[in-house]
């Protein structure tokens, strides 16, 4: 554990999922934030959903360790109809909170739409559009795939508008 954060210009932005966990870690700039990197954690559906956690965990730990950010932005829980997706989201937050809250990284959650406008201008935008911001703003070669690695950086991203 650790007190100081060496990385306290850089932010890790989570969208939390049981079968996909995407993630974007940016470096905050003027005048516009780098991306360091992003991408997606997988887990096997036919793997049980404890080791399925354990593997959430240790990449997210993986990662806080390697990057050291100074500040884990992530989805709020989001509940719709389907009870068990919103168990498996709730359950995938939970170890990466854990995770969090064991290098002592300060965590923000902000909701879909709050993302979404935060980064497109819209709190209805789709993923592709998610995706196209991305690129455009951070300045990609690329649109970030899969989508959950660009909603990873959209957090990350509205984590350091909402900062200034």
């Amino acid at each position: 554990m650790r007190s100081a954060h060496p990385g306290e210009g850089i932010v890790i932005g989570i969208d939390p999922g049981m079968a996909r966990t995407g993630y974007g870690i940016l470096q905050m700039g003027n005048p516009y934030p780098t991306p360091i990197t992003f991408g997606c954690i997988e887990t096997p559906g036919n793997h049980h959903p404890a080791r399925r956690l354990l593997a959430i965990y240790e990449k997210v730990s993986e990662l806080l360790d390697e990057y050291t950010p100074g500040h884990l932005a992530i989805e709020a829980l989001f509940f719709s109809k389907n009870v068990t997706s919103a168990m498996h989201v709730s359950e995938a937050r939970g170890v990466i909170l854990l995770a969090a809250e064991e290098r002592e990284i300060p965590i923000t959650e902000y909701t879909p739409n709050q993302v979404k406008l935060a980064v497109t201008g819209s709190g209805r935008a789709d993923k592709h559009q998610v995706q196209e911001m991305m690129k455009r703003l951070l300045r990609l070669q690329e649109l970030p795939r899969p989508d959950d690695a660009a909603d990873g950086l959209a957090i990350a991203l509205c984590h350091i508008n909402m900062m200034r």
